[in-house]
């Protein structure tokens, strides 16, 4: 993610007791009921309510129709999990929109909805290791909402259509889900919108059909993908298609208003990704791309997995940052939001190896413009935390976590030099390919990967540190 707009709400919390309460209720309905409920959140240090508890995604079916012209949204999700324990309910993330039904193997369901939470009570209880499919259909108007940094998410209008973005908690104002990156899913999306428009989303487009004056776009992601990375884009787009000499297909869709300022910077694809699998190692997933796509008072990108979302000006070090997210972050995805720092960190850093290879300051010398006070890009500010202990869910996307985060990654790279740091940031990627870790798995990576050397004094003062360390 790249954002310029960090702004200090208050963060909503409800309590384990509420939460233990609603369980209660659920499995008291009916007598005779074993098994428990999943129960809501997976104690997020950030944000406590995301996720869901006792059952494991492997797949959402989504199946989406929307008009532009009265903002309506209509859905269908087929939601395939194993549950992890016995349960009698289970809760999925979703915020505003109307459920209409909800059936659990073919079965009428009972549900009610609190809040985010939409809990659901299966006709028969779930077996620990069972695979059970949920669908859920749904519509209404789907939200735009503030996030705790104060940036906008959700279902965001644009002039002829939608894109929605998903970071940190966004997705669920359009699918019900498990809403934690730590549950990651393979998607089929299929999107129906007026003739003459297009939907846009993630991994390929396979099927579209036109019929009654509607077209249907079918997306597929056959690899694993976080939440807060799945996309819709719809509108008028000009799309342009072609391959890396790699054979990987490239597919980028840009609003007509955008098309001219994007387009030289857009032709650096193909380069960015060579760069990329020469810095990072082999790309994680099988397309690529962008989606260009002006949104009113939305002032930053999304690294949306295999196509980053640009609702403003793309520039090359912003292309760079979420081409690189693809690697960290989308493939190698944090357990929770308190290990952010590993996506931007990495993505930041990104920036300047690029610029670093392509005529301008060396890593060293941003390192040094940072330390010193004397960048553009920030200034005291990314003293306030150290990048692994944000102080709450309004400060996961400040400086601290993107550019201190960076700095933490070249005090590695200065102490151990080149080779051993190439082999650690690629070794990384793979270890962690279409996984989740935090940062105490990347430190004894770390350690692994340089066993001669003592990291102690970095993750001391510069991951977990307060203040400006007093060296640099």
């Amino acid at each position: 993610m790249s954002r310029s707009a960090r702004l200090v709400p208050v963060v909503p919390v409800v309590t384990p007791v509420v939460s233990a309460l609603l369980a209660l209720t659920l499995v008291a309905c009916d007598g005779g009921v074993r098994g428990t409920s999943g129960g809501s959140g997976v104690r997020d240090p950030y944000f406590p309510k995301a996720g869901n508890g006792g059952y494991d995604v492997a797949h959402y079916g989504l199946t989406l129709a929307y008009d532009p012209g009265d903002h309506r949204l209509t859905g269908t999700a087929r939601i395939t999990a194993r549950a992890t324990q016995d349960l009698s309910a289970f809760d999925l993330d979703l915020k505003g929109l109307h459920v209409e039904s909800v059936t659990v193997e073919g079965a009428r369901a009972r549900w009610n909805r609190a809040g985010q939470e939409l809990t659901v009570r299966p006709h028969d209880d779930l077996d620990k290791g069972e695979t059970f499919t949920a669908i859920v259909r749904y519509s209404g108007v789907p939200l735009r909402y503030t996030d705790p940094d104060g940036s906008s998410e959700g279902w965001l209008r644009t002039p002829d259509g939608a894109l929605a973005l998903g970071q940190p908690t966004g997705s669920m104002a359009w699918f019900p889900s498990d809403n934690h990156p730590s549950d990651k899913a393979t998607y089929d999306i299929a999107v129906t919108v007026p003739e003459g428009l297009q939907a846009v989303s993630n991994g390929e487009l396979g099927e579209e059909t036109t019929a009654h004056g509607r077209t249907t776009f079918t997306w597929h992601t056959a690899e694993p993908m976080a939440t807060y990375v799945a996309t819709v884009g719809i509108g008028h787009y000009r799309v342009t298609r072609s391959t890396l000499k790699s054979g990987l297909p490239v597919y980028t869709a840009v609003d007509p208003s955008r098309a001219e300022e994007s387009r030289e910077v857009l032709a650096r694809i193909p380069e960015i990704m060579e760069w990329g699998e020469n810095n990072f190692g082999p790309y994680p997933f099988s397309s690529t791309g962008a989606i260009v796509d002006p949104v009113d008072d939305v002032p930053y990108a999304l690294e949306t997995q295999n196509r980053p979302s640009f609702p403003g000006v793309v520039d090359t070090p912003t292309l760079v940052h979420e081409l690189a997210h693809q690697w960290y972050g989308n493939s190698v995805t944090p357990k929770t939001w308190r290990d952010m720092w590993l996506n931007e960190a990495f993505a930041t850093y990104a920036e300047w190896l690029w610029a670093e290879d392509h005529g301008g300051p060396s890593a060293q010398e941003t390192f040094d413009a940072f330390y010193d006070g004397v960048s553009d890009e920030a200034g005291d500010e990314i003293w306030d935390f150290p990048p692994a202990k944000p102080t709450s869910a309004a400060h996961v996307s400040d400086p601290p976590v993107y550019d201190r985060g960076a700095m933490v990654l070249h005090k590695i790279r200065q102490k151990v030099g080149d080779d051993t740091f190439y082999d650690i940031i690629q070794g990384w990627a793979a270890a962690h390919r279409h996984g989740n870790a935090d940062t105490d798995d990347f430190t004894a990576y770390v350690e692994k990967t340089a066993p001669d050397e003592d990291f102690a004094a970095i993750w001391d003062d510069w991951l977990y540190g307060e203040g400006k360390p007093d060296h640099r």
